[in-house]
């Protein structure tokens, strides 16, 4: 068994437009490589560089999990901004373990596809896993970890458990079980679900909000495709769960994935960003197209 991790700069499609080519590349190359030498202090070796980001391996899930923590703490306590200006950059990652192929130096396998569609999913600053990893680390690395419940990865007929690495940890060293303070206040969530100009705003506890043609609709969306009753979006088990209950089916894009979770008369977690289409694909002309955020 291998476990390989994904770890993709967020934003930097910006950095170039900001920055100019050479210049972000430069950048770019510069930060990858002392990413990589984090990834190498923990058993990681470094598969390949994929201009924005790395794909690397290693012979263990703790070593794996480590390494990703490490990264991101390190960004959030020393941030680094492209050029000295804009945001500090971010990283959103993906671990997943299994068997591969090692062919000339290059790796293949079903657990390459799942950690590089978990980067994608995952929103900045997160890590995304799956129960196959959590299943392998000891008791004692798991606390941290929180379930998003079952999500169809992009490629794959079947749900994937996935977890996301709750590493932000407390500061309150009194009280803390595996290095996750019990005082510190716990953090917020809020999803935004956003469609031709209205934004609305969704609290964990809050009412359950309906998406449809219907004027009575929380948030209405005046289509044929659209039934009266499309959808609707509340905060379940610690988690934003759209559920479908339309004619024609919901189209769920999360992150970067262009292939969409569809939900016919069944739902889906919502994690990180993504547009929602409802009654049809996105690609089809005039799609009625909201997008959602979820933010902590």
């Amino acid at each position: 068994m291998t476990t390989v991790v994904f770890a993709d700069l967020v934003g930097s499609v910006g950095i170039f437009e900001r920055l100019g080519d050479q210049t972000a590349s430069h950048f770019v190359t510069k930060l990858t490589g002392d990413l990589s030498r984090v990834f190498e202090q923990h058993h990681g070796r470094v598969v390949k560089l994929l201009g924005d980001g790395l794909f690397v391996v290693f012979p263990r899930e703790g070593d794996a999990l480590a390494a990703c923590v490490t990264i991101q703490k390190r960004l959030l306590e020393e941030p680094i901004h492209a050029g000295g200006t804009g945001n500090p950059i971010q990283m959103q990652m993906g671990i997943e373990s299994g068997e591969v192929v090692e062919i000339e130096g290059d790796c293949f396998g079903d657990a390459v596809n799942s950690a590089a569609r978990l980067a994608d999913l995952a929103g900045a600053e997160q890590i995304l896993t799956t129960q196959r990893v959590r299943d392998a680390l000891a008791p004692l690395l798991r606390g941290p970890l929180r379930s998003l419940g079952p999500i169809y990865l992009r490629g794959k007929s079947e749900v994937t458990e996935v977890f996301r690495v709750e590493w932000q940890t407390g500061r309150d060293a009194d009280a803390t079980i595996m290095g996750v303070s019990m005082m510190a206040k716990p953090r917020q969530h809020l999803l935004e679900l956003s469609f031709a100009g209205h934004t609305l705003a969704l609290e964990p506890r809050a009412e359950k909000i309906t998406i449809g043609r219907a004027t009575t609709a929380t948030m209405s969306v005046n289509d044929s495709r659209v039934s009266r009753v499309h959808a609707t979006l509340d905060w379940r088990g610690g988690q934003f769960v759209l559920c479908d209950v339309s004619s024609f089916g919901t189209w769920v894009y999360m992150g970067n994935q262009t292939e969409p979770v569809v939900l016919r008369r069944t739902e889906s977690y919502l994690v990180g960003n993504g547009e929602i289409t409802l009654g049809c694909e996105r690609s089809a002309e005039s799609a009625p197209l909201l997008r959602f955020a979820v933010k902590n």
